[in-house]
């Protein structure tokens, strides 16, 4: 059973989480085992969704980043990795982090390994990251294992960076316009609609429809804002589900304009960190296995999974993609010159490298193109409303 607690350590800072455990006394004993002094313990059943947000509040990727170098750097200076861990609790910005460090910590002192500590922490630490470090620890190289992850996630968090800034300027345009095309239809149309309507002349199609949508959201507009917010509600619940996050996952890459940048990311993504974990040394069908949650989408999930399978009962990874039209014949290409020669690592590395450097020019190509875009589209509003409301208007103010 589980049950969520807020406690507080030995040098007073509080702490929350989740523990394992049979019943509430036993729970008890094992934070107090610990070194928690207990101030509240639930099930977790009973905890409220405010609560549950704060006990799993997300660790930032670039703050896992930092902590893997910095533990990197006092593991090569031979301090002691429960040390280690109790000096960078102390330092990094995210109290959740602090919570996790502390729990891990914890685990280690206790005789565990770090890599078991970490896995019980899979949000912030990844499938390829214990992998990895679980391999480091087996050959020593728990150090060099740390820094590769760290250059592996800021690659990563790089090409997200990317898209998000590529895709944030157009994103705040087109909501200003709703924004505004909102209010005004709510405070600056509805004089001007007022006068049309007292003139009993004909009036155009267009100008009927900008007084109806007038009217319309005059009457209603609580009723829009309540759709709008229920919709976005049911959306992210219905991704939520296994069959929801599918088709989803599979809209994304088949729409068009942004189907084919996702395409590479997801490329640039499997690309990179089956080879990171084929570096660390890890089985290949471990290795498919991983790389298959990591990409983060349920359609490739799927036929990563599959080909795992195949390569576990004596086929190729070549053989296993190249019947797959979302992968692009040049990676399982690349694959099979990759297997046929010894060198899928490198040859993975460099199909990441050429993905990664496709998504950073559709991005700027994208970016060029979508601002005459936005500005075609805010001068058609503009010419709606001019058509439908100021044209009618000017030719009354002419007639008179």
């Amino acid at each position: 059973m589980e049950f969520a607690y807020q406690a507080r350590d030995d040098e007073g800072q509080y702490r929350t989480g989740t523990v394992e455990a049979v019943n509430e006394s036993s729970a008890f004993d094992v934070l107090r085992q610990h070194g928690l002094i207990v101030i509240k313990i639930i099930p977790y059943n009973k905890v409220s969704v405010f609560e549950r947000i704060k006990i799993f509040d997300n660790v930032p990727l670039k703050d896992v980043v930092m902590f893997s170098r910095q533990l990197a750097t006092l593991i090569n200076a031979k301090v002691p990795i429960v040390q280690a861990l109790r000096i960078l609790e102390t330092q990094v910005s995210s109290n959740k982090l602090k919570e996790i460090l502390s729990s891990i910590a914890q685990h280690v002192e206790s005789g565990e390994s770090l890599s078991g500590a970490m896995s019980a922490h899979p949000a912030v630490f990844s499938e390829l990251y214990i992998n990895l470090l679980r391999a480091g620890e087996l050959a020593g190289t728990m150090d060099e294992s740390l820094n590769y992850l760290a250059a592996q996630m800021e690659k990563d968090y790089d090409l997200r960076s990317k898209v998000i800034g590529a895709l944030t300027y157009p994103a705040f345009i087109v909501g200003a316009l709703f924004i505004v095309g909102f209010l005004m239809f709510l405070y600056v149309l509805p004089p001007l609609v007022s006068v049309l309507q007292e003139s009993n002349v004909e009036l155009p199609f267009t100008t009927k429809i900008l007084i109806g949508t007038t009217h319309f959201l005059q009457s209603f507009w609580w009723l829009v804002i309540i759709l709008l917010i229920g919709l976005v509600g049911a959306l992210m619940f219905y991704s939520k589900t296994a069959g929801g996050r599918f088709i989803i996952d599979t809209i994304k890459i088949r729409v068009p304009l942004f189907g084919p940048i996702f395409q590479k990311i997801y490329m640039a993504r499997y690309a990179r960190n089956l080879a990171t974990l084929i570096a660390g040394g890890i089985p290949i069908v471990k290795a498919l296995d991983s790389v298959a949650d990591i990409v983060n989408n349920m359609v490739y999930k799927e036929i990563i999974l599959d080909a795992s399978t195949q390569v576990r009962n004596g086929k190729s990874i070549a053989s296993a993609l190249t019947s797959r039209p979302e992968f692009p014949p040049i990676v399982a290409q690349m694959t099979q010159i990759g297997e046929s020669t010894g060198r899928l690592q490198e040859i993975l590395e460099k199909l990441a490298g050429f993905y990664e450097k496709e998504v950073d020019n559709v991005l700027k190509t994208l970016t060029t193109l979508l601002e005459p875009i936005i500005m075609l589209l805010l001068g058609l509003a503009v010419a709606v409303m001019v058509a439908g409301i100021l044209l009618p208007i000017y030719n009354l103010a002419s007639a008179s």
